[in-house]
């Protein structure tokens, strides 16, 4: 009966888009199904005319991060994805969870919770196993946790039942034609819900609100600043399904997390932090108390005016700022208050942790929320999270 809803991919030639995680996974679940089957793999790594040999397939599953701006227009109508087949095609029920930021924790927080509740939840997308290859053993009573970008939102025609919408702040600019695309990316979660169906979100959010209002589910409004937020998406979901919520709830790496207190100084790892508004939110919640802080990376043309003004007002003493952004986020510090501070350029984890033992008062807080991408210096977010762990431990111990 499964494999009869995928017969029209039968007789159709096929390519996935795109090689990553979520591509391995679409191609292991089309084995699976049509085991002697023919796909092709277009990927830039195999292959640098990749997108010029589109135009010989019948259907296109599109990977996230290629971006819909690279695909000629007349390929547009046979392009797919892993997440549109996934919601057509579960028997399950879906939460969906997207925003800007904290859709991991909040994904992860709402897993712990159903599981610890006694359903049969499993978490996917991008925090947990990619969801396509867990259709295979899907049934009505299972319930899938959905971490969900805007880029896997874009041309979705289905909502889930349960949508959690966080925050929307400008991001990805360089990966959608304007701001309104990535707002109408973010606005799918909930487009095509009915009122059976069941809306989570931020009201403290002017943009998450707007959205909200033109929903047709039954809506629950949250507020909070970070985990309160995360908590309060949780606790919603625990009251439709009548659950208590777990006494404990593990937290994720890079997600203000307490890295320790060394040689009197208390450091976070807030690296997930990629655009202004989460690095003012670690401000607000951590408070007085964050007397270093380091910023800085990728720069995608973010404006640094709030943050510079959440700074001006905080007992920030003490700024280390890495390239390309550090620059402008130093550049828009009032001018009138700079002499306040003590600050270090650098382009290196180890020489932006030895300045913040060298600054840093004990009682203190050192805080890493760059309010910027990671790539140039780092790899990644999570490199960039890892090497900042690996220094102050290194240079605690000292």
């Amino acid at each position: 009966m499964f494999v009869n809803s995928f017969k029209k991919y039968k007789n159709k030639k096929i390519a996935i888009l795109g090689f990553g995680r979520e591509g391995q996974d679409t191609l292991r679940f089309f084995k699976k199904i049509f085991p002697k089957k023919k796909i092709d793999i277009a990927d830039q790594k195999f292959d640098k005319h990749y997108l010029k040999k589109l135009k010989d397939y019948d259907i296109i599953i599109k990977s996230p991060g290629i971006s819909f701006k690279k695909i000629h227009r007349f390929h547009l109508w046979k392009i797919t994805t892993q997440t549109k087949i996934f919601f057509e095609n579960c028997p399950g029920k879906i939460i969906g969870i997207t925003g800007t930021k904290g859709k991991s924790t909040t994904s992860y927080w709402i897993y712990q919770t159903l599981k610890s509740g006694g359903l049969k939840a499993h978490l996917v997308g991008n925090i947990g196993k990619p969801a396509l290859t867990s259709l295979l053993k899907a049934k009505k009573d299972d319930i899938f946790v959905y971490e969900l970008s805007s880029h896997q939102l874009y041309n979705l025609k289905k909502s889930p039942h349960i949508a959690v919408l966080l925050n929307i702040y400008p991001e990805h600019l360089d990966y959608y034609k304007s701001f309104e695309e990535y707002v109408g990316a973010k606005a799918n979660i909930t487009k095509y819900q009915t009122k059976k169906d069941y809306l989570i979100y931020n009201s403290e959010d002017l943009l998450v609100r707007k959205i909200a209002e033109k929903s047709k589910a039954k809506k629950i409004p949250i507020t909070g600043k970070y985990y309160e937020l995360n908590k309060a998406a949780a606790e919603a979901v625990a009251k439709i399904f009548k659950l208590p919520m777990p006494k404990r709830l593990k937290t994720l790496p890079h997600r203000l997390e307490y890295t320790g207190k060394f040689k009197g100084i208390e450091f976070y790892n807030d690296s997930l932090s990629t655009v202004p508004e989460t690095a003012i939110e670690a401000l607000d919640f951590l408070g007085d108390k964050v007397e270093t802080l380091i910023l800085g990376g990728y720069d995608r043309g973010l404006n640094f005016k709030k943050l510079a003004e959440r700074i001006a007002k905080s007992k920030v003493k003490n700024l280390i700022l890495f390239p390309t952004t550090g620059q402008r986020i130093w550049q828009t510090v009032p001018q009138n208050i700079r002499e306040r501070f003590s600050y270090v350029f650098t382009d290196n984890m180890k020489e932006a942790i030895k300045s913040a033992y060298k600054y840093t008062g004990k009682g203190k807080i050192c805080l890493l929320s760059p309010a910027s991408p990671s790539f140039g210096i780092f790899k990644d977010y999570a490199e960039r999270g890892d090497l900042f762990k690996k220094f102050v431990k290194k240079y605690g111990a000292m």
